[in-house]
């Protein structure tokens, strides 16, 4: 990976971490619409700036660590403002707030214990923030344009996203836990 700061996927990515204040404004604001396209040009750009690294032979450090800090942000951002403005319940933000704490403790650890190394996801990781995703997507959805069967889609989602969420946090837990001990 290249040393290299402001290429154009980076300057994506930042853009897409100036979008999070807006989307959440917007929500604040019963905008669902806008805040909806907000959301929607955010998925956009995640892709557009992975894609465009690749291509572009533009990949660098500081992209491998703003990417996915850009993505989380926007994820627990939108639960806890969501859960503010009462469209997701407070007890399945603090739930997927806790896991993402948990994953910064644990990261915190192995960097302590055993310096600095790379801990992919894994694909129940993965699971849970698509899933995380589509939840959110689809409760800003259901507010931009309600339909009372989208309160069935998003209550089938809610069971989807809890177990996941609990289920990951547990996976890496184990998953550090067992890497550290064959140490």
């Amino acid at each position: 990976m290249k040393g290299r700061i402001w290429t154009v996927p980076n300057q994506i990515t930042l853009l897409r971490l100036g979008f999070i204040p807006v989307f959440l404004i917007l929500i604040s604001y019963e905008q669902y619409k806008w805040a909806l396209l907000i959301l929607v040009v955010a998925a956009l750009s995640d892709g557009i700036d992975g894609l465009l690294a690749r291509k572009l032979n533009q990949k660098s450090a500081l992209g491998a660590y703003l990417d996915p800090i850009a993505d989380k942000l926007l994820l627990s951002s939108s639960f806890v403002v969501l859960a503010m403005t009462k469209k997701v319940a407070w007890w399945l933000t603090l739930m997927v707030l806790s896991r993402d704490v948990l994953l910064l403790i644990v990261a915190a650890v192995i960097i302590l214990i055993s310096g600095y190394r790379p801990f992919p996801p894994s694909i129940y990781g993965k699971f849970t923030t698509f899933f995380q995703i589509v939840f959110v997507f689809a409760v800003v959805f259901a507010a931009a344009y309600p339909y009372p069967h989208w309160e069935q889609v998003n209550n089938g989602l809610i069971y989807t996203v809890t177990a996941f969420t609990v289920f990951s946090g547990f996976h890496y837990s184990f998953e550090v836990t067992r890497k550290l001990s064959a140490n």
